[in-house]
């Protein structure tokens, strides 16, 4: 049987990605250059399984809870001519929780919190934000989320839910998976046991 193919979508630009600030779980939402991404990921995608011969009402649609994921989803099943509501929401694919370091500019905390950044960045992978979790944690409740999909999907997120996804798919080493780079108006495809950037 073959294993279902799987749309990874990062919700669109918020005024705070625009500014350096670290959301989490921090309910924010998009700006309107981020509407325009996430349109262009829906068209996108509609032209993708339109080439594809597949039907978007065959996929399952499941967001992050954050409203920046489900406006995200909602313009995107809009471009696809579905009904923009009607999706799932999985707390698991929720944004790594960087606890109190949530609402500030890395650049702040270096100045007010300087030792627990220094040990963040000397390990990115382990590091436990204050009332918060590490990526590895992370990777965990997105990996267990990952196994359960027996369909094809298109899952809306977010950008360090998507690293930690695509770092344990491609087995790439722990202390570079939060390091990767994932843009807000590219589409990841997980196929075949392949990753392409759409």
């Amino acid at each position: 049987m073959p294993s279902p193919k799987i749309y990874f979508i990062r919700h669109g630009q918020t005024d705070w990605n625009a500014n350096n600030i670290i959301q989490g779980h921090v309910n924010t939402p998009l700006n309107d250059f981020g509407r325009a991404q996430a349109k262009r990921n829906g068209e996108v995608l509609a032209n993708k399984l339109a080439r594809d011969k597949n039907a978007a009402s065959d996929f399952r649609f499941v967001s992050s809870p954050l409203d920046r994921a489900r406006e995200t989803m909602e313009i995107i099943r809009e471009a696809l001519g579905l009904p923009p509501a009607d999706y799932a929401t999985d707390k698991r694919l929720l944004e790594v929780n960087y606890g109190g370091w949530q609402e500030h500019s890395w650049e702040d905390l270096r100045k007010t919190r300087s030792k627990e950044i220094e040990a963040r960045f000397a390990d990115l992978w382990g590091t436990v934000a204050p009332g918060g979790e590490s990526y590895q944690q992370a990777t965990q409740r997105l990996t267990d989320w990952l196994n359960e999909v027996t369909e094809d999907t298109i899952a809306v997120t977010h950008g360090g839910a998507m690293r930690c996804l695509r770092g344990h798919i491609i087995n790439e080493e722990k202390a570079i998976r939060p390091k990767f780079n994932v843009p807000h108006d590219k589409i990841l495809l997980f196929e075949d046991g392949r990753l392409i950037w759409i």
